[in-house]
């Protein structure tokens, strides 16, 4: 096994680091404790203990081991290198160390010995004054957590997702944190699924744009020529990535809800049905919008294609009103001297008055029957 990671890492390509200052514990933080650790912190009867410096996550677990409670340690794109300690110190499965490190998951719940391994996709609706064809509506991340008896693990990807409010309103609510690592895996899934409500709700606004802009009549009543399809697609994939992230996490939510668990106290597995109703609805949400996606984008497309049958009508009555004048200059335009009145002093006047009757009864006539 250990060569055969050892190849997998050889032939990954390296990406760029997307970690951001990490805010005011990094002026506290131990030299010792990886770069990546953005808290550490000891959590007893609820309550966080303080301490003169930034505990590394040996340090924790000793505390933890000695006097009881749980370690909660907060990671930002951690490396193999910086996350081979902590996975070594508490024990973590090397398949979900892998996928912890490498990102790029989908949502998931595994069950290893001693601990549950848990993917979320972090949704970031992204502002924009106006959707274009390249605009970016969604941006994700991901969260992985590793749930223990004693302690608890989040591994953060991406931009955006910061879990410092959350964990600044869990120590508000001892009671709450008192029933240990499991509190914290509720809060974060209830937290990643009132991002996919709020991102919904923006992304309803967007879908209700383009849809007004393409059953909105042209002038005059007429049938709109529609909006760029372009948009319509990138919105479609813009949800579709939304899906990707809300679809795979229900079962996991179901899970967590409906079988019991060593590692999840029975408080709070009832709160795991809330999330996964909320989960429900926004995955229903997400599919209308898809479905919805699909009939604006074919409504656009008719659209595009009546209004292109209109402009070859009003081509075509224009063709038939030219061609009586042009058929008329070309008979006369013959270069015989023996035609019928060409030596007649009113031949001139009397053939353009009826090239000009025929031509005003032919869009008329047209006109009439809606060509022009």
């Amino acid at each position: 096994m250990s060569m055969i990671r050892d190849l997998r890492a050889a032939v990954r390509p390296s990406r760029p680091s997307l970690r951001k200052d990490t805010g005011p514990y990094d002026a506290t933080r131990d030299p010792s404790t990886p770069s990546a650790v953005i808290d550490c912190a000891v959590y007893r009867d609820g309550r966080r203990m303080e301490s003169d410096k930034q505990l590394s996550p040996h340090e924790a677990m000793r505390q933890v081991r000695r006097d009881g409670g749980f370690v909660w340690i907060g990671l930002h794109e951690p490396s193999e290198a910086e996350f081979s300690g902590i996975a070594s110190e508490f024990g973590l499965h090397p398949l979900a160390v892998e996928d912890a490190v490498q990102a790029h998951q989908r949502p998931k719940l595994e069950r290893y010995d001693d601990s549950l391994f848990t993917v979320f996709k972090t949704i970031h609706y992204v502002e924009h004054d106006e959707l274009t064809a390249n605009s970016e509506i969604v941006e994700t991340g991901e969260v992985m957590c590793f749930t223990g008896r004693d302690f608890f693990i989040t591994v953060r990807h991406g931009g955006q997702g910061s879990l410092r409010a959350l964990r600044h309103r869990l120590q508000d609510d001892p009671e709450l944190l008192a029933k240990g690592p499991s509190a914290v895996l509720h809060s974060i899934a209830d937290h990643v699924v009132d991002g996919y409500v709020a991102v919904a709700d923006a992304v309803q606004d967007d879908i209700d744009e383009v849809e007004t802009e393409v059953f909105t009549p042209g002038r005059g009543g007429k049938v709109s020529r529609g909006v760029d399809s372009a948009r319509i697609y990138q919105l479609k994939r813009e949800v579709l990535e939304f899906k990707r992230a809300v679809a795979p996490l229900l079962r996991p939510m179901q899970l967590l809800s409906e079988r019991p668990m060593r590692l999840v106290d029975p408080d709070i597995q009832k709160y795991f049905r809330d999330v996964a109703d909320h989960l429900a609805r926004v995955q229903e949400q997400v599919l209308g919008f898809d479905e919805l996606l699909n009939s604006i984008l074919q409504a656009n497309l008719a659209q595009a294609s009546v209004a292109q049958n209109e402009d070859m009508r009003k081509i075509t009555s224009w063709a038939a009103i030219i061609a009586v004048p042009t058929m008329v200059c070309g008979v006369y335009g013959m270069n015989f001297d023996y035609m019928p009145e060409t030596h007649w002093k009113l031949g001139y006047p009397v053939i353009m008055a009826i090239t000009g009757v025929i031509c005003i009864g032919i869009h008329r006539t047209l006109k009439r029957n809606g060509w022009l």
